[in-house]
């Protein structure tokens, strides 16, 4: 069988294998900064998706976070949301905190009770975070699922609404029937 020499020397075969050990070394490289997320530490997502589980909790229907909203938070939060990094690690942290004092746990470790005091102790302390955290938590799981959020269009389904048309070019009839 004759490989298939691509200008530069390399078949198709070297070119993937170099393709994947370069991905893979990227992606090594920012994990080691955030875990498995581009913004958030791996102990602020637990503690984020505590906060949007007690938001949108699980029902007939996923919760927030089994609805991939931790995903459309850190993904904004590495672009558009890009300001509210620094208020969602100090408001973490104090939601942390908040369960330390009042608990001695992590605020994953907390009970039900324990955890819906933490967020209405939250809710006294730090109004604009918890609003924040409410607004990107609606914002994920009603949101369009390409957003990262609303994993399998679930609260859509949810709604009974179907999903709605891809915006853009997809609503225009490219196929030059005009023209005939």
């Amino acid at each position: 069988m004759k490989a298939n020499k691509k200008p530069g020397g390399l078949t198709r075969r070297q070119f993937m294998a170099a393709g994947a050990m370069a991905g893979a070394a990227w992606a090594t490289g920012c994990s080691s900064k955030h875990g498995s997320w581009e913004s958030l530490s791996d102990d602020h997502a637990q503690t984020l998706a505590v906060l949007c589980d007690e938001i949108v909790p699980a029902d007939d229907f996923p919760s927030a976070s089994q609805a991939g909203v931790l995903i459309y938070i850190d993904h904004q939060l590495a672009r558009h949301y890009r300001r509210f990094r620094k208020t969602y690690a100090r408001g973490l942290e104090q939601t942390e905190s908040i369960s330390e004092s009042q608990f001695r746990l992590h605020l994953t470790q907390a009970s039900a009770e324990q955890r819906l005091d933490v967020v209405h102790a939250l809710v006294q302390q730090n109004p604009a975070f918890f609003e924040l955290v409410r607004k990107h938590t609606l914002e994920g799981y009603y949101g369009s699922p390409r957003h990262g959020g609303n994993r399998d269009a679930v609260s859509w389904r949810m709604l009974g609404v179907s999903e709605p048309p891809i915006r853009g070019r997809a609503q225009y009839d490219l196929t030059n029937k005009a023209r005939s």
